[in-house]
């Protein structure tokens, strides 16, 4: 599903360049969750802007199933992302003009493939139906993040890449949404990478790696 070969980056700063990664390697299976621990500045979240080609690599190459990141073109990465790939973060990214039932349905919308019935289990597994008119203010951040995810899964993509999805959340909500958030992914038939900080959040995923000075490990 995902695969990563000699994979280099560096950012240029006025007192020199900066390598963030040099020759890194990484394979994760189809339907696999992985969690991507680190201290903040390791590269976490640069890593996962490489793999939705957000940024671009300085070297190496980049797979999503078939597709080759590291050498596509912008209109192609974005048709990839729209059909293949969902993104959650930290800022939820909601559309503060949209209901809530539209939030979810937009990327589904997007790519044509909205699904009604799966709609209505995504709903009611987040606990979603009474909110469903209302804005993304009108909720609470659990509930916003809780939208981002049906948002983020009622395509099915191939691989969803979350940075800190729950960073925003007090310790027992991000607790019960990242419960549901793996559950749910796993039912969507769907591959996992997230950044997170934190060990409990980390527990929820299959396994774990650490990175640290440009280079991963199991732990």
């Amino acid at each position: 599903m995902l695969s990563i070969r000699q994979l280099s980056k560096s950012f240029r700063q006025p007192e020199g360049d900066i390598q963030v990664f040099d020759q890194l390697d990484f394979n994760m299976n189809p339907g696999a969750s992985v969690a991507l621990l680190g201290e903040s500045g390791s590269g976490k979240s640069t890593l996962l802007h490489l793999i939705a080609g957000l940024d671009r690599v300085d070297g190496g190459e980049i797979y999503v199933g078939d597709y080759q990141i590291t050498v596509m073109s912008e209109a192609e990465l974005a048709e990839m992302r729209r059909q293949h790939l969902s993104l959650v973060f930290q800022q939820f990214h909601l559309i503060s003009t949209l209901k809530v039932i539209d939030n979810i349905r937009f990327q589904a919308a997007l790519c044509q493939r909205y699904d009604a019935d799966y709609e209505i289990l995504l709903i009611e597994r987040l606990g979603l139906t009474t909110q469903l008119k209302k804005y993304p203010y009108q909720l609470s951040r659990g509930q916003q993040q809780r939208v981002a995810i049906a948002r983020s899964l009622l395509h099915k993509p191939a691989l969803v890449l979350a940075d800190e999805p729950t960073g925003n959340l007090d310790e027992q909500s991000s607790l019960e949404v990242m419960s549901l958030f793996s559950e749910l992914v796993k039912d969507a038939g769907s591959s996992l990478l997230m950044a997170t900080h934190s060990r409990d959040m980390a527990a929820f995923l299959d396994r774990a790696i650490h990175l640290h000075n440009g280079k991963l490990d199991a732990c």
